[in-house]
């Protein structure tokens, strides 16, 4: 028999955790469903769970710090539930590690709809993983896939799980223009709305921390009009 995919739900508020709970549980999901935020980052990392299901708001630590601390960690997929509109939260979360997130009142079929892109999202990773190099070397970059590892002139370079997949996204297919719809559909499995500054943030901070200058970047650059490139031999 085929094992039930592990879903973690962490919400602080008893009736949504029931309605949860019991909504995946009849989808034949395994769930876990976890009260507080404290010890969660310790279960999810040790458990290593498919997806969480993580609430912003948590009494102990918040669903940012929660997110913040399994990211480098944890292998699934991690999805935000806000009461929140505010669009500062929406992009903390996806900074810190968020695959997605959704606003509440929630919608179960949407929310099933969301997952089940997150979870696809997570097999075909798996399965490209298997089939492509795991080690990236440009000059005086390294990258090592299966270790979530990046150094610059052999200093590693802290990235969150997020930017790591943008950075591998695009060193992996060096001198080719990506578009903020692909990358869009490549990290968060959705499409690209026009709007989102997700993509756009995360390069900023890349180009940050590996030293590449905002004003005039030559490592990742801008293609005016249509994406961003990765120049394999400016490192």
């Amino acid at each position: 028999m085929e094992e039930k995919l592990h879903l973690v739900v962490v919400e602080d508020d008893p009736k949504m955790r029931e309605m949860l709970t019991e909504y995946f549980d009849a989808q034949d999901y395994r769930v876990t469903a976890l009260a507080e935020g404290t010890g969660a980052a310790d279960y999810i990392i040790s458990a290593q769970p498919d997806l969480v299901l993580l609430d912003l708001m948590l009494p102990g630590d918040d669903g940012l710090t929660i997110c913040r601390q399994i990211r480098d960690g944890f292998r699934g997929r991690i999805v935000m539930l806000t009461a929140s509109d505010d669009d500062f939260d929406h992009v903390a979360a996806l900074e810190v590690g968020a695959d997605d997130f959704i606003s509440k009142p929630i919608k179960p079929r949407v929310l099933m709809a969301r997952v089940r892109v997150q979870l696809r999202q997570l097999r075909d990773d798996t399965a490209a993983s298997s089939s492509k190099p795991s080690v990236l070397n440009y000059g005086v970059l390294a990258l090592n896939e299966a270790r979530r590892y990046c150094s610059l002139d052999d200093e590693p370079i802290a990235l969150t799980d997020s930017e790591f997949a943008l950075l591998w996204h695009l060193a992996s297919q060096p001198d080719e223009v990506h578009t903020r719809d692909t990358l869009t559909r490549a990290l968060r499995g959705i499409e690209y709305d026009g709007v989102d500054r997700t993509v756009d943030n995360k390069i900023v901070t890349l180009r940050k921390k590996l030293g590449d200058t905002s004003s005039n970047p030559k490592k990742i650059i801008t293609v005016r009009g249509k994406g961003y490139l990765f120049v394999p031999d400016a490192w």
